[in-house]
Formats: structure tokens, C-alpha cells, sequence
């Protein structure tokens, strides 16, 4: 949950500084700001006429506060969490790490269990050079099995996700000048 972090204070600070330039614009539309008389201009003249005479730029700001408002809620929607099903197993993914130790460059593995232990995620991400046959082989063969045994039931249904990354651009023309010497 630490990478969540981050996401969860900007989220907090953000919101405090929209909440709070939403009270001021409350609190000077009903006039009730000490020190301000109720009638007191927002805009400088020129802007509110420069304004005025382009009807169309009110609604641009109108649907750019509109954008920006649907970003920010998706973006909370995944810092809470929602849209992922289950929770993580631990153990799963420490019995998934060892026994793919072998292969070179593994940047992702994890284990999830959904429902009450009713179904099993397996998720492996791995390089576009590693040998994804003999990869799936012994993930059938020895370490799902494990997984199912140790973290839930032995019968339950499991969903295996094994996801190859691209090759970079630099990483491929690196190949094929290694290649041509």
C-alpha cells in the first residue's frame, strides 16, 4: 500500500485547496467576507470585458473545470482501490517469486485471492526473452499447485496471466548492432 501514498496525500492537499477556494467564492458571492464591501469587483475591467465579448471562452472554462473534475475522480477511484477485486496474498506471492527465481528480468509477479478464497489471480510479467513455453510448463506443473495448496483450497479455480513486455526501441537496436559484429 506504500506506492498509494503519495497518491493519497496529493488527493489531500488538492481537495484542501479546492475546498477552501470553493468556501472563499461562497463566502463572496453572499457578500459575507469582513474587510470586502458586497459589491466589490472580482475581475479587473479589462478582463471582465475581454470576457464578455467572447461568450464561447466561459464555456471552454466550464468544460475544462468539467475534465478536470472527472480526472481527479477517477484518479481517487484508484487510489482507493476500487475496480480491484480480492486482496493480496503475501505468501502467494513469496511462494510465486521463488519458484520463478530462474528467470532473468522478471519485473512483476503477484497473487490474488478473490471472494472468500473462491477463485485465485496469478499474474506474471516477464521479458520478451524469456522462455514463456518452459515459464508456463512449470507455473501448470509445480508452482500454481503450491500456491492453491498453502494460501486457500487445492480446488479452487485459478486464472493464470502471463503478460510478455515489448522490447524497447533502444533495447532491440542495441540487439541488432550486437548482432552485426
Amino acid at each position: 500500500m506504500r506506492q498509494y501514498g503519495g497518491n493519497r496525500i496529493g488527493l489531500a492537499v488538492v481537495g484542501a485547496l479546492l475546498l477552501l477556494a470553493a468556501a472563499y467564492m461562497w463566502l463572496r458571492g453572499k457578500g459575507k467576507l469582513p474587510g470586502l464591501p458586497p459589491r466589490a469587483k472580482v475581475l479587473p475591467d479589462r478582463t471582465a470585458e475581454a470576457i464578455a465579448d467572447q461568450p464561447w471562452a466561459l464555456w471552454a472554462a466550464a468544460l475544462g473545470m468539467v475534465l478536470l473534475a472527472l480526472v481527479t475522480l477517477r484518479w481517487l477511484l484508484i487510489c482507493l482501490g476500487w475496480g480491484r477485486r480480492g486482496f493480496r496474498s503475501g505468501t502467494g506471492t513469496a511462494m510465486l517469486c521463488v519458484g520463478l527465481k530462474d528467470v532473468e528480468g522478471l519485473s512483476r509477479a503477484g497473487v490474488r485471492v478473490v471472494g472468500d478464497g473462491v477463485r485465485l489471480r496469478v499474474a506474471v510479467t516477464c521479458p520478451p526473452s524469456a522462455d514463456v513455453g518452459a515459464m508456463a510448463g512449470k507455473l501448470d506443473r509445480d508452482i500454481v499447485g503450491r500456491i492453491r495448496r498453502e494460501v486457500c483450497d487445492d480446488e479452487v479455480g485459478t486464472i493464470v496471466r502471463l503478460h510478455v513486455r515489448r522490447q524497447s526501441s533502444r533495447q532491440s537496436s542495441r540487439q541488432a548492432s550486437a548482432s552485426t559484429r
